[in-house]
C-alpha cells in the first residue's frame, strides 16, 4: 500500500528521537533521546505535520519498525512527533554505518588516518560503499513517499551525504537542504578517498538546494573540494562569475555545477541555555556535585573535560599535557585534580576500544607517579552520566577542550553557561567553537602538549574577576543560536 504524502516538513538522520529495547516477553520499551535536532524539531510542533525519518539502530528498533510497517511509530513513544523508522537490513546498515560513515568519512573529515598504513580501499570497501549507496537510497525512497508537493526536507550529516541527489531524482519538486555536523576536510586530504567516492559524496550533497555547515571554515573547505574534484565553480560574495580554482577573497556563498547552483550557509549550533540551567539545578545534579567536591577535596582547583572516547577528541594528549603540568609546575601538585569524563564510544570498532584502554592506562600512570595518600591527580569516569557531567560543569575552574578537529564541540559552549564561579576555557583552535569563542578562551594547538600544559598553568593562575568576565562573554556567544533557532534558521533559508 502506498504511503500517503502528508508531510510539508521532513527531517532525515541516522539516529532518531527514540530508541527501543526488546524484552524477553516481546514487549518494547521506548526511550526518548535529546540533542539539538530533538529540541529543534520541537520548535515547529506536532501540529505542523512534520515527519522525522531515521534508521533502526538495534534489534529493539527493528522490531518497532517492523510492527509499524510503512506507518509512523506510536506518537506516545515519540513525544507526539511523527517518526518513520526504517528497518534496513542489519548487514547493509553495519557496512554503511561502520564500514563507510564512521571508519572512512568520519576519519577523512577529522584528519585521523595514519597515512603510511591507512586507508586501504580494496574490494571489501567497494562492497561497503555499495551498502552505503543502498542505505542512502532507502532514506530517499521514504522521504519521497512521505513528502507533499514542494515540501522542505532537511537531511542531516555524513551518514546521508548521497540522499539530496537521490531525492532530487525522485522528487524534483522538493526543497532539499543538507547539514554537516562534522568538519569538512581540505581538498588534498579529502582526495585520499577513491575518485568515484570523493565525487559521489560531493555530487550527493550538491543535489540539494542548500548545503549548510557549522562554521564558515567548513563551508569553504567543502566548496574548495567541489572545485578540486568536480571542477565546479565557487561563487563568492560580490563575485557573480564564480571561480573554478577556488581563488578569491569574498565569503563563499554557493557552488555551481552541471547547470545547478547549491547555496551554502553557516549555522553555528549553540547551547540551550534555558534547558541547561534548569537541568543543572536539579536534585540528582546536586547530589553528584557533592560527591565530586568530596573527591576533589577542599581548597583544590579542578580541570574538567567531558568527552566521548572518540579519536578526534584528543583525550590522550590532554592527559599528557596535565602530566607535563605536574612535572614542570610542582606547585600544582596536591592543589589540582583533573576530572576527566571519557565516556566509551563506538566500542564495536577495535581502534576505539584500544583508544579507550590507552586513556585508562595513562590516567593510572599519572596517579601512580604523582598521587599521594590524600590526593588522586586524575579522577577518571568512564560510565556515561549526564547529571554528573552537569555537576562537573558547575564546579570547573578550568575546562579543557582540545580536539584534533571538531565540527563545533558543544561542551565548550555548555560549560560557560552552567559554570557557577566562572571557568577558564582552554580551547583547541581546531574546534569549530573556536570561531565564536576563541577571543575569550586560551587557545592551543591540539598537537602541542607542551603548549597545552602552559595554557593549563595560565588558566589555573587566572584571577577570579578575569575568569568571571570571560565566562560571561563566552556564555553570551555560546547561546546566540540555540537549537530551536538553529533549526528554524535552516527552514527559513530553504
Amino acid at each position: 500500500m502506498a504511503v500517503p504524502r502528508t508531510a510539508p516538513i521532513l527531517v532525515a538522520s541516522n539516529r532518531g528521537p527514540v530508541s527501543y529495547t526488546l524484552g524477553e516477553d516481546g514487549s518494547l520499551t521506548a526511550r526518548r533521546g535529546g540533542g539539538g535536532l530533538v529540541s529543534g524539531l520541537s520548535a515547529i510542533g506536532p501540529e505542523s505535520g512534520g515527519v522525522w525519518v531515521c534508521a533502526a539502530l538495534g534489534e529493539g528498533d527493528r522490531e518497532a519498525a517492523r510492527r509499524a510497517g510503512d506507518s509512523h511509530l506510536n506518537p506516545g513513544d515519540t513525544g507526539g512527533q511523527q517518526v518513520r523508522m526504517l528497518d534496513i537490513a542489519p548487514d547493509v546498515f553495519a557496512a554503511a554505518y561502520n564500514g563507510v560513515a564512521n571508519s572512512v568519512l568520519w576519519f577523512v573529515h577529522h584528519l585521523l588516518y595514519q597515512t603510511p598504513v591507512e586507508p586501504v580501499f580494496d574490494a571489501e570497501f567497494a562492497e561497503q560503499w555499495a551498502a552505503y549507496e543502498s542505505y542512502n537510497a532507502a532514506f530517499a525512497d521514504a522521504l519521497a513517499q512521505e513528502a507533499v508537493d514542494e515540501a522542505v526536507v532537511l537531511v542531516q550529516d555524513y551518514h546521508l551525504a548521497l540522499v539530496p541527489a537521490m531525492l532530487r531524482e525522485r522528487r524534483p519538486d522538493l526543497r532539499i537542504g543538507h547539514f554537516s555536523h562534522t568538519p569538512w576536510a581540505p581538498p588534498d586530504y579529502y582526495r585520499l578517498l577513491p575518485d568515484d567516492v570523493a565525487a559521489g559524496v560531493l555530487r550527493g550533497i550538491l543535489g540539494g538546494d542548500r548545503a549548510a555547515f557549522l562554521t564558515e571554515r567548513w563551508a569553504t573547505a567543502f566548496a574548495e573540494c567541489c572545485a578540486a574534484v568536480l571542477g565546479a565553480e565557487i561563487v563568492r560574495d560580490g563575485d557573480g562569475s564564480g571561480s573554478g580554482s577556488g581563488s578569491g577573497s569574498g565569503m563563499v556563498t554557493a557552488v555551481r555545477f552541471e547547470g545547478r547552483e547549491t547555496r551554502l550557509g553557516v549555522h553555528g549550533l549553540g547551547a540551550d541555555a534555558d534547558f541547561l540551567r534548569e537541568r543543572s539545578r536539579q536534585a540528582d545534579v546536586d547530589e553528584r556535585l557533592s560527591t565530586l567536591r568530596a573527591q576533589i577535596g577542599p581548597g583544590r582547583k579542578s580541570i574538567v573535560r567531558v568527552d566521548r572516547t572518540e579519536l578526534s577528541k584528543n583525550i590522550v594528549r590532554g592527559l599528557l599535557a596535565y602530566r607535563r603540568l605536574l612535572e614542570t609546575r610542582p606547585e600544582w601538585r596536591e592543589r589540582v585534580v583533573h576530572v576527566a569524563f571519557a565516556y566509551p564510544s563506538r566500542q564495536d570498532l577495535a581502534v576505539y576500544r584500544d583508544y579507550t584502554e590507552r586513556v585508562r592506562r595513562i590516567a593510572d600512570e599519572i596517579n601512580e607517579e604523582y598521587g599521594t595518600e590524600g590526593w588522586t591527580p586524575v579522577a577518571l569516569h568512564v560510565k556515561d552520566d549526564f547529571a554528573r557531567s552537569l555537576a562537573a560543569y558547575r564546579l570547573a575552574d578550568v575546562a579543557l577542550v582540545n580536539p584534533i578537529r571538531d565540527g563545533m564541540n558543544l561542551v565548550a559552549k555548555e560549560i560557560p553557561v552552567v559554570s557557577e564561579r566562572g571557568c577558564a576555557l582552554v580551547l583547541s583552535r581546531e574546534a569549530g567553537a573556536y570561531a565564536e569563542l576563541g577571543e575569550d578562551a586560551l587557545v592551543v594547538n591540539p598537537y602541542d602538549v607542551e603548549g597545552t600544559a602552559r595554557a593549563l598553568h595560565e588558566a589555573l593562575r587566572m584571577s577570579d574577576d578575569e575568569r568571571a568576565n570571560r565566562t560571561k562573554r563566552l556564555a553570551a556567544a555560546a547561546t546566540s543560536l540555540p537549537p530551536q533557532a538553529w533549526f528554524l534558521a535552516q527552514l527559513r533559508a530553504l
